[in-house]
């Protein structure tokens, strides 16, 4: 070792590592490794990069920019090392149950084996040493992350949705245009999603005030969003349980027509519509004639819901440990029971006449721009993108793991479950419609019969006796055959009965078709067995989703509120309360029409501002060619160029372009919403009150007031758009451990001059 007579820096202000002379080991050094063990892997080394490290919570220190002098290292030899520590702590981390929390009593001992004291800037406050410091829990493995973010996409309404949306628009033509909107569009906005948590380790409010301090705000709209968006999802899961619990009759309830009390008449109301009709808004929600009717909650649906909250609760209270073994459960068991459902179906009669309709391509379709602008919306809702749950899951990952593989599985695995889904509902609609126009030629055929009695028709219009093997085909080929004035008599007394028109039927509304769908599962064979299994579907799809929701709510809050770590259980049963009585609004009889509302023609709007946002704030503010780059020193090389430019190009310009496309449609179009009438038993078509309509804009308001609110602040504090540390790879202190650096650690981030 040279002297510093001779020029040259001592060999510790060097910034050289004494590890890597023989023979030495300093006692700094075992302190060092000692810590080593303690800290988890998502802590990278400063010492080991060309530019430093920046700790951005400014409360507890700011390193001083590190300048390297010692030119007998190269940058990959330097890379390198720190590659090798970082997997060595990532070894020891994934060793141990779970992240734990490093006392400040081994930090002080630690500081004891030192023999230079700290410097002034670098020391901790003396309340922060008297608290145990703050390691984010992490996921125990990557399969129960990745079924967790594949559970959240599974929701039953982007299911349900994509259904309807290639039926109304073009069929497979509509598939091609999804899936150029999924892989050019949705998975780089997934990887932006995932790779932003993963990288700061924070939740959805404060992550975007370190990549930049002007976005600050979206993360608050992001975060009422998806509150409001958890309180009507749940209420589709109490649906489900109500007729869970019905399915267990023998016959379903929903099969025939109730009758009245104390009589063995028919109710008038149930009479003149379907029984599962009927069960849907007179038994289950007791809707009003319209949203103006308001009225108490709906006692029967509240249990319903209070089961619901129970099992998201109970499936969460213990955190990451117990949801993470729960989703190993919920997101496999929907697969096992569509493919059951798949199978049943293709052997239904009908099952080929509605696999024609999935099969049907419709070219005018790739023309359309409404189409692109449905799709794309579809593909922001399918992978849950601005809601914040896909940031704070990522968030609890390991760094060093790539997510853009995960960010593609994600995506295939939600594209595989929509087609299943798909190609089963089509199945079974087939099969639908194949009964209804059944049963309504044997309805003619018993009216044509009583009409010859009578004689009001001749002898002639006589039907076939025996319709039971094919009603539709032994009475059109019947009627093919009359001769054409008695064919004209009979066709004044009958109904049509037309098997491609009671098939478009459900494209009336999407109560229509689930109501269509939940009839169809009565007239199987074995309709009990059928009717649980296919609830236990919406269960399990229902429960998965809401808990990533969830995890979306709970994640910033503690990240935000530093005090409710330490009682995360309580934390989760009073959101879980106070959800649970803000979710009895929509269990009233109008709040079906609320809920049509809000998800179909309010969440688009700040959804699509909070991605665009977010869009922006990765790709200009903090740069994405910057943001590709620190994500390499982890992960390795990654395909910038292409991510880089849909970033930055692509992605804003398509988002921009959905947004007012949306925002025209939406103001040319009349609000309106499918009511049930009661005097007649049917559903009409009503437009929303004027009232309805000035509450969704001020909600649309409030939630958004965060975003110019925080621009607005940043700009009187003269805050900057970038982030403080320009050039210099950003990490978040609030989800690292605040330990006290060791003396070779506080000397190689001083500046040599």
């Amino acid at each position: 070792m040279r002297s510093t007579q001779e020029g040259e820096y001592p060999l510790e202000k060097a910034g050289a590592a004494p590890e890597s002379l023989p023979g030495m080991k300093t006692e700094a050094q075992v302190s060092k490794s000692s810590l080593t063990k303690a800290l988890p892997p998502e802590i990278e080394l400063s010492e080991a990069l060309p530019r430093s490290q920046t700790w951005e919570d400014k409360r507890i220190a700011n390193w001083p920019p590190m300048v390297w002098v010692s030119k007998s290292e190269d940058l990959k030899t330097r890379m390198a090392k720190a590659l090798a520590w970082e997997i060595q702590a990532g070894e020891a981390q994934r060793r141990a149950s779970q992240c734990r929390p490093v006392d400040v009593l081994e930090v002080e001992a630690t500081e004891a084996l030192n023999q230079k004291p700290l410097p002034e800037k670098v020391q901790v406050a003396e309340k922060e040493k008297s608290e145990v410091f703050f390691t984010r829990p992490c996921w125990s493995n990557k399969v129960e992350y990745i079924l967790t973010q594949v559970g959240y996409s599974m929701k039953i309404s982007s299911m349900w949705r994509f259904f309807l949306l290639w039926l109304h628009n073009g069929g497979c033509s509509f598939l091609i245009i999804y899936i150029l909107m999924l892989f050019l569009v949705g998975v780089p906005l997934l990887f932006l999603e995932m790779a932003a948590g993963q990288r700061m380790r924070q939740g959805n409010i404060g992550i975007w005030k370190v990549i930049s301090p002007w976005i600050g705000g979206v993360g608050y709209t992001s975060f009422m969003v998806c509150f409001l968006t958890g309180l009507y999802l749940n209420v589709v899961n109490a649906w489900t349980l109500f007729y869970l619990g019905q399915s267990f009759h023998f016959p379903v309830p929903w099969e025939k027509c109730p009758l009245l009390e104390n009589s063995s008449d028919f109710d008038p109301e149930g009479a003149r519509t379907s029984p599962s009709m009927y069960f849907w808004y007179r038994v289950t929600l007791k809707a009003s004639d319209r949203i103006e009717d308001g009225g108490s909650p709906v006692f029967s649906l509240n249990l319903p819901l209070l089961v619901s909250w129970c099992l998201v609760g109970a499936f969460m209270i213990n955190g990451l440990k117990s949801t993470g073994k729960v989703m190993c459960v919920l997101v496999p068991a929907p697969y096992f029971i569509i493919l059951c459902l798949l199978f049943r179906s293709l052997l239904l009669e009908g099952a080929a006449f509605g696999f024609q309709h999935l099969l049907l391509a419709k070219i005018s379709a790739m023309y359309n721009m409404n189409v692109w602008c449905q799709a794309g919306n579809q593909v922001l809702f399918a992978l849950g993108l601005g809601f914040g749950p896909v940031v704070s899951l990522s968030s609890h990952m390991y760094p060093s793991t790539n997510c853009l593989s995960d960010a593609f599985v994600v995506a295939l695995v939600n594209l595989f479950t929509m087609l299943l889904v798909t190609s089963f509902s089509f199945c079974v609609l087939g099969f639908w419609a194949t009964i209804i126009t059944h049963h309504c030629n044997e309805k003619n055929a018993e009216t044509l019969a009583k009409l010859v009695t009578l004689g009001k028709l001749p002898v002639e219009a006589q039907p076939p006796p025996n319709l039971a093997d094919n009603p539709s085909s032994i009475f059109n080929s019947w009627l093919s055959r009359l001769h054409q004035p008695i064919k004209d008599m009979v066709l004044s007394y009958v109904t049509e009965c037309n098997l491609e028109k009671q098939f478009l039927k459900v494209k009336a509304g999407p109560s229509f078709a689930l109501v269509a769908f939940i009839e169809t599962m009565s007239l199987i064979p074995g309709s009990v067995f059928w009717s649980i299994l296919f609830f236990l579907l919406l269960l399990t799809l229902g429960l998965s989703s809401m808990i990533g929701i969830m995890q979306g709510i709970l994640t910033p809050l503690q990240d935000t509120f530093s005090s409710f770590r330490n009682h995360t259980k309580l934390l989760t049963v009073v959101v879980f309360v106070l959800m649970f009585l803000c979710g009895l609004f929509f269990t009233r009889p109008s709040g079906i029409y609320c809920i049509r509302l809000l998800s179909e023609y309010w969440t688009v709007l700040p959804i699509t501002i909070i991605i665009i946002l977010e869009n922006i704030a990765v790709g200009w503010a903090y740069v994405a060619r910057r943001f590709l780059e620190d994500l390499a020193i982890m992960w390795g090389p990654l395909a910038s160029p292409i991510i880089r430019w849909l970033w930055c190009f692509l992605s804003p310009v398509v988002l921009l372009a959905l947004f007012v496309i949306t925002l025209i449609h939406l103001s040319l179009k009349t609000i309106t919403y499918v009511a049930w009438d009661s005097n007649i038993s049917k559903e009409v078509l009503r437009q929303y009150p004027s009232w309805g309509l000035l509450v969704m804009i001020a909600l649309f308001l409030i939630v958004t007031l965060p975003i110019p609110t925080y621009f607005v602040y940043c700009l009187t504090q003269r805050i900057s758009f970038t982030p403080t540390s320009q050039g210099k790879p950003v990490i978040s202190s609030k989800s690292l451990p605040l330990i006290q650096p060791t003396p070779i650690e506080e000397v190689q981030k001083e500046e040599i001059l």
